[in-house]
């Protein structure tokens, strides 16, 4: 029995989205990340190839190209609007709120900016346009029930990193 990553091993991970530039952790999980290695595509082929032969306690550093996630940051979808049009239930930085375009596409903008006057909000994914590095520790590695290969995690969980970083499906 192997104690190292390879396909069909049941793995769980912790993992932190960290800013190049000012080292702050703008992405974390409450709970670990279990998936079955070479089964479920739950990370990209690019974090995905540095776990191979990874051990429990290994942390791994991957680069993320946000311009290839999240495409170029688009100031169009940067709002600002008289804070009396705007609903106090929304007077919060970090505050997600969910809007439609004219094609009745919803899509979410978070409350980065309010004073007595004003609340802004930006529609770019909040990965968008910044240097980070994905950091992920393994925790657990053992071998994949038949039921986990079949699902490509653990049973009665459904792991998925695209939720997790907001990206786009």
């Amino acid at each position: 029995m192997s104690d190292t990553i390879e396909d069909e091993k049941f793995v769980e991970l912790n993992y932190k989205v960290v800013d190049d530039k000012t080292g702050d952790v703008l992405v974390t999980v409450d709970y670990p990340l279990g998936y079955v290695h070479g089964v479920n595509d739950v990370m990209s082929e690019e974090v995905t190839k540095h776990l191979y032969g990874k051990k429990v306690g290994d942390i791994i550093e991957v680069p993320i190209d946000t311009k290839l996630l999240y495409g170029e940051r688009d100031e169009s979808l940067v709002f600002t609007d008289n804070i009396e049009n705007v609903p106090e239930e929304y007077h919060q930085i970090g505050m997600t709120i969910t809007m439609e375009s004219e094609k009745g596409e919803p899509r979410n903008f978070i409350v980065t900016r309010f004073d007595d006057k004003t609340l802004t909000v930006d529609g770019n994914n909040p990965l968008c346009g910044r240097d980070v590095t994905f950091m992920v520790e393994v925790l657990t590695i053992r071998e994949a029930t038949d039921e986990e290969i079949e699902l490509g995690g653990a049973v009665g969980a459904d792991p998925d990193l695209n939720e997790i970083l907001g990206r786009a499906e």
